[in-house]
């Protein structure tokens, strides 16, 4: 049953589409709220939409079930994406962990399947990129455009990433380099174009690490496999080199890497283009002093490494503001300082695990990362 608490003239705008902001715009959906939702990109296929997330049984799957869509994500997920094999840099195995068939704790979904489950039934103004959002107008929120608009809102949800262009609004503090660099390819049709690394791979993901770096493989659907490059480096590291040439940078990871054995290295060797990905992180306990009329979720709040929790966050936090909205009465400041208190401290507690996490799986030590895993994971 549909519960409408909130006052229906509140205009609420959500900046990212995003798992976490299109969220939180589907769960205000189900409770009968209208929501601007404002992404910068000119349409959902403009860029490549990412790889596979994992989605927790108590977070990003508790986001689906708040929002009325469990089962149709049970039925576009896969389980046996959960199975992880660890390498040593030799190809010996050292780990082989295999999901059991009724495993549901972190089963992969797509990022364009996730997306598109969550879009089907909204509203999203395409090519609205936020310059500037500036609270305590008389009107209420402002939110400046690129393209000289303005539009006024009385709630502004910051949900626009690592860089985000709302986080100004409540926090000066910016994203500092973690001191870890990711580089990722691709590689496609790799059951039928490269049988022997699909095997290598299996179901899930298959990783590798050494002094001060890894090599990680994530199969996707269709076929398709994203590979992880992480290594210790200055943010500078590649000045000398063109992230366009996809043949200068896979010559210059293959020396990264030289010594590992060659089953490891054809990851590289048989990837297409190139991304650059340094990874940014914002202090661990990053909170900001309550704002009328704006706050944040996921990146833009607590931006961290990616060790599988940001997503999941992400959408949880969407969820969980969004329910608070839609059952809070009058005026949703309150509704919203609360959300903020028990957001910043559990996504405390998840940033001093990933911190941690980075530290031990791209080590000096690289027994780190398999203690890492059997932490996780036991074997």
């Amino acid at each position: 049953m549909t519960i409408q608490c909130i006052d229906m003239r509140h205009r609420i705008a959500v900046v990212g589409s995003g798992p976490g902001g299109l969220t939180f715009a589907r769960v205000l959906h189900r409770h009968g709220h209208a929501v601007t939702v404002l992404e910068r990109d000119p349409g959902p296929d403009a860029r490549p939409p990412g790889g596979t997330l994992d989605l927790h049984e108590g977070l990003g799957q508790l986001a689906l079930d708040k929002a009325g869509l469990l089962a149709e994500f049970e039925a576009l997920s896969r389980p046996e994406g959960q199975a992880m094999r660890i390498l040593d840099t030799d190809g010996t195995v050292l780990r082989d962990w295999r999901p059991r068939t009724d495993d549901r704790a972190n089963p992969e979904i797509d990022r364009r399947q996730l997306r598109d489950l969550l879009l089907a039934p909204l509203d999203v103004q395409w090519g609205r990129r936020v310059t500037q959002v500036v609270p305590g107008q008389q009107e209420g929120t402002q939110v400046h455009f690129a393209d000289g608009r303005q539009e006024t809102f009385d709630l502004v949800v910051g949900a626009d990433g690592a860089w985000s262009r709302t986080r100004p609004a409540v926090s000066p503090v910016a994203p500092h380099y973690t001191g870890v660099t990711s580089v990722e390819t691709s590689l496609d049709d790799v059951d039928t174009r490269h049988p022997d690394l699909a095997r290598l791979i299996g179901d899930g993901s298959v990783a590798a690490y050494g002094v001060n770096r890894s090599l990680v493989a994530q199969r996707n659907n269709g076929g398709h496999v994203k590979v992880y490059a992480k290594f210790r480096a200055p943010l500078d590291w590649h000045t000398n080199l063109d992230p366009a040439d996809a043949e200068a940078v896979r010559a210059s990871l293959l020396a990264l890497f030289d010594g590992w054995a060659a089953p490891i290295l054809d990851l590289l060797r048989h990837g297409t283009a190139f991304v650059h990905r340094p990874l940014y992180a914002l202090p661990v306990s990053h909170t900001w002093t309550h704002v009328p009329g704006v706050t944040l979720l996921g990146d833009a709040a607590h931006l961290m490494p990616p060790l599988g929790a940001g997503a999941n966050l992400a959408m949880l936090e969407g969820a969980e503001l969004a329910e608070s909205l839609a059952t809070a009465p009058g005026d949703p400041d309150e509704a919203v300082r609360a959300f903020e208190e028990r957001m910043w401290a559990r996504a405390g507690r998840w940033a001093k695990i990933t911190t941690a996490g980075l530290e031990r799986l791209v080590s000096p030590d690289p027994a780190e990362a398999i203690a890492q895993f059997d932490r996780v994971q036991p074997s």
